[in-house]
Formats: structure tokens, sequence, C-alpha cells
């Protein structure tokens, strides 16, 4: 995958556009990165496949130009957390940014750490398929307004629970903590691989209220977006200083993600523009990533019954803006 340094005119060494890869501080909304990332790049076309909170740390995953069109099949991607769940309170955001809400008794908590076989039965119930209940500061509209709006203006917000898949709940030794006030809590290190729409914040919450203490978030970082890392992102301070960004192209993506169907010149032209295909011989395949000759990503394409039906083209210097986003 390329890793290249930007200059005024970076994109237009990519007239497919590209993703990048951002590794977000601490303190920056995902707004923050997308607007650096603009300035960086050249353009106003810049989007993301998925938000970090501002306390939450790591992968951002980003599209700019014309690869904006990959980023609906990003979005529903696994996800893996690094994350430090605290027992023994309860806050308004369920991390440690919102008013706590409740704290339990000393020998609650003195009780707990001597049981740490209890924690593991809880984390085991919140591991597979479950129902949750998104936390009430998330992004998510409730009649045209976001949660978090309505909570920081002192509505009560309760949202309707849904179906996610804790693929894996992995936690480390309970350790003992203290709150500021001098509260006994207890610490655990967790990592969370899950599917989109999973908030690791609400299963803190969870956590701690099947224990009887009350939990919630001390640190998140987002490492993975299904099989993109963090590692060699591009960091917030390079962002900043316009350099060492993560460029990747459009067929690299789409390859790490789906089957490849090559093309011959003329089937690249074709689909280009908009046209069905005949496939003898190919198998079926609900997305397939077509990759012309000299290695740009024509479409994404769906193939039944030896044809294919385009689902999103891409621009190519042969076939202009393409068809269809």
């Amino acid at each position: 995958m390329a890793n290249e340094q930007p200059d005024a005119g970076i994109l237009h060494a990519h007239p497919q556009g590209a993703i990048i890869l951002i590794d977000k501080a601490e303190g920056w909304t995902s707004h923050d990165a997308v607007a650096r990332s603009r300035r960086a790049l050249g353009t106003r076309k810049v989007g993301h496949a998925g938000t970090l909170d501002p306390m939450a740390t790591g992968l951002l995953v980003l599209g700019a130009g014309p690869a904006t069109r990959l980023l609906t099949h990003l979005v529903g991607l696994d996800k893996t957390y690094t994350t430090t769940i605290r027992l023994g309170a309860s806050t308004l955001t369920d991390d440690r940014e919102g008013e706590r809400t409740a704290v339990a008794r000393a020998d609650a908590v003195a009780a707990l750490a001597a049981a740490p076989e209890r924690i593991a039965a809880a984390v085991a119930g919140l591991t597979g398929d479950i129902e949750q209940a998104p936390s009430a500061v998330s992004a998510i509209k409730v009649d045209g307004r976001r949660a978090y709006d309505r909570v920081r203006a002192g509505e009560h917000v309760e949202l309707r629970r849904r179906a996610v898949r804790i693929h894996a709940f992995d936690i480390g030794a309970p350790r003992t903590a203290r709150a500021e006030d001098g509260a006994p809590m207890l610490d655990i290190d967790a990592t969370v691989r899950c599917s989109s729409g999973t908030y690791v914040r609400a299963l803190a919450r969870d956590l701690g209220a099947a224990l009887g203490v009350g939990g919630h978030l001390t640190a998140l970082r987002r490492t993975d977006v299904g099989p993109f890392s963090v590692a060699g992102a591009t960091t917030m301070e390079e962002l900043a200083e316009g350099r060492n960004l993560t460029l990747l192209r459009p067929a690299e993506i789409a390859a790490a993600l789906f089957p490849v169907l090559a093309l011959t010149p003329a089937q690249s032209v074709d689909l280009g523009h908009g046209k069905r295909l005949e496939l003898d011989g190919v198998a079926d395949a609900a997305l397939a990533a077509a990759v012309a000759p000299d290695g740009a990503l024509v479409g994404l394409v769906e193939v039944r019954g030896g044809r294919s039906r385009v689902v999103t083209n891409f621009p190519t210097p042969d076939t202009g803006a393409g068809a269809g986003a």
C-alpha cells in the first residue's frame, strides 16, 4: 500500500481519490480530523467511515475525492477496541467525562475484587449476540435531534435496544483504583472485537449493572476497522503539518474486502459505461472488485448467473466521472 508525501496537488496523482488512515488523538473530534484532512489534501470532498468521540483515540478511516464512494462499504466493518473499564461508579455519559450518577458501597467493591470469577461470568454474558441500548449521549437522532444534545439540555433519554455481536471480550486481571474523591474502584483493561454499531461505553455500563456496582470507561482506543489497523496510520500532528499521509488507492481497499474480478481492456470500458458484462465461469458474488488491467478500480459489481450488475462505479481516465455512486 502506498505511503506518499503530499504536495499542493496530491490528489492529482490519485484520479480515483484515496482512503486515508488517521490515528486520532484524544480531545480532537472526528470533524476536526476531516477538516485538517481537507486542508492537507486541498479538497473539500472528504468523508469518514464512522466517528470517534473526542475522549477516544485511534483509527479513523477517511475518504477523499471519488474514493468517498467506498465509505458506505466500510461503515459496516467489524471494529476492535482496547479500553479500560472502571467498576464502582456510573456516569451520565458512561465514560469518565460525565457526571457521576451513582457510586457503589466500598464493601460491594471489595467483595467484587475478591471474586474475579463473578466478573468473568458477567463478561461472558455480554459476549456473542446480545441486545444493547446505545449510550444516551450517542449521536443517534431522537425526533430529529441528536441524543447527546437532548441529554445536555437536561432531558431523560432512553434509546431502543438493538442487536449487536461481541465477537470477543477479553479482560485482564482487575486492579484496585480510587476515584478523585478517594472512593474505591476496580479497573479492568479489556480488548473488544465487535460488530459495527456496538457502543463500548454501553458494554462498560451493562457490565457494571450486571455486577451491581455500576461501570464506565476511563479510556478507549480503536485499533482496527475490518482489515485496517491503526499501526502506521497518520498521526494528528502529521496531519496538521500535512506530511506522511497514508494514502490507499481504492483498488487496494476493495481488493482487501472483496473478491477481485480482473477485467480485459474492453470489459473495463464497457463496465465503466455502466454496461452489464457476460462473465462465463465467474462465481456469484454479492460484491466483487472489478479491476482494470492498469490496476484501477472500475467499480464494485454484483455477479449473478454469469452477469454483472454495477453497484458502485468509479471514475477512470477512460470512462470519466463514472455512473452511479
